[in-house]
Formats: structure tokens, sequence, C-alpha cells
């Protein structure tokens, strides 16, 4: 029997002037079937399209259990729940840690796939009031992850993701994430990266770029919004 993970909820949004820049983070509940494009969730909009969406990045997800993990790490008086990441998709029981390079699921009419972890930026910051949150999240390889769309078509909360393809030599999600945030200038774990034929085209060509130049690229304006003195 092929594994079946349901849905918590769906979620998309709009883009809006908040948190002091353009951005369709702040995402609305979903009820009932719509249609997934290639391109997304129908109505679910993005403020930057250099740095988000587009045919590799058309659906996020991310694990509804890391909210009580943010929650006990930090005592401010807000609520941490979804869609608080931005995310369209929330789910108990998958996590970076489970989820692979790859897995292709059937999701109600559509076939969706793993392309990449997501990389954390400002904006989580800003969202959330709270300094190097991104970075934070980055660190301990709690990003979540987003899809590529391989099959349009009709989906809902109430269809399950149908796990119904892998990669022989798949890497977890959380594995990609020690790599190429944690070590990002390992010679052996960027080469093994190469090797994931589902990489994202964006994330193929950093890791490709640091085989070739031994230096990673910056990170300091993803993930604070400014030039720092510091490298991460």
């Amino acid at each position: 029997m092929k594994k079946e993970n349901y849905l918590h909820n769906i979620y998309r949004g709009n883009v809006e002037h908040c948190y002091g820049f353009q951005t369709a983070i702040n995402k609305s509940l979903v009820e009932g079937r719509l249609y997934l494009s290639f391109e997304g969730l129908d109505g679910d909009e993005c403020a930057d399209l250099r740095h988000h969406g587009g045919l590799e990045r058309a659906l996020h997800q991310y694990p509804l259990e890391h909210y009580a993990y943010w929650q006990q790490q930090y005592s401010i008086d807000v609520e941490w729940i979804a869609p608080g990441m931005g995310e369209n998709l929330s789910s108990i029981g998958m996590t970076e840690e489970t989820v692979c390079l790859g897995d292709r699921y059937q999701w109600g009419e559509a076939i969706i796939e793993v392309s990449q972890p997501r990389s954390p930026c400002f904006k989580l910051n800003k969202r959330w009031g709270i300094d190097n949150f991104s970075l934070n999240m980055q660190q301990i390889s709690r990003c979540g992850w987003l899809y590529r769309v391989i099959q349009a078509g009709m989906v809902s909360v109430d269809e399950p993701l149908i796990l119904i393809a892998q990669e022989p030599n798949a890497m977890t999600l959380r594995e990609v994430c020690d790599v190429f945030f944690g070590d990002p200038l390992n010679k052996a774990g960027l080469l093994k990266l190469t090797q994931q034929a589902k990489l994202s085209e964006s994330w193929k060509a950093k890791v490709i770029a640091r085989l070739e130049n031994n230096q990673v690229e910056r990170w300091d304006f993803r993930l604070l919004g400014h030039e720092s003195v510091d490298s991460f």
C-alpha cells in the first residue's frame, strides 16, 4: 500500500504592503477544491518572482509541529500557528527528516515533486519581529520545502499526498540542508548534491559554483536584508 499523508490545511495569499515591503506571506485558509497549475495554487500570488515562486518553487510546505519548537525557543507574546511561514501546505508527520529530494506525490488530480528546501529570508525576521530568525531557522534545518508541479489538476485538503515515486539515491531534506547551509564547502557533500537529479537548477548552480571557486555565495542580503560585515 502506498503511503498516504493527509494535509492539515491549505493556504493562499495576495500581495500586500506590510512589514515594510510588498509580500504575500500572509496567507488565508482555502476550503474546497481548487486548481493547481504548474506555477502554483489558483489565486496564490507572489511579490518577488526573482527569489520566490516559479516552476521549481510552485508550492511551499511547512511542518505544523515546528511551530511548537519555535514557541519553546522564543518567549514572546505571539501565536505560533500556521501559516506564519507563508506556507501553502501545512502538515503533520512530514518533516525534513523523512521527506527526500525528488519525492513525487499524487495529490488529487495533480502530481507534485520535491525540488529543494526553502531558503529562509529576512522577511521572516520582519514577520515575527525577531532579529536573525531566518538565520536560526537555517542553522537547525527546519526550513520547510518546495515543490515543482509535474501534472496540473484539481486538489483539496481532503485528498492525501500519496508517495508514488522516490529517487534511489535520494537525500533527505535534512541531509541537504546540513550540507548546503551547515557545511557549505564540504567537497564530498557538494559532490553528493550534484548527484541529486531532482535538485532545483538554482541550487544546483550554486553547488557547482562552490566546487569551482571554493567560495560560498553571499547570504547576508537574503538572511538580513542588508550587507553584513559577518560572513555566513
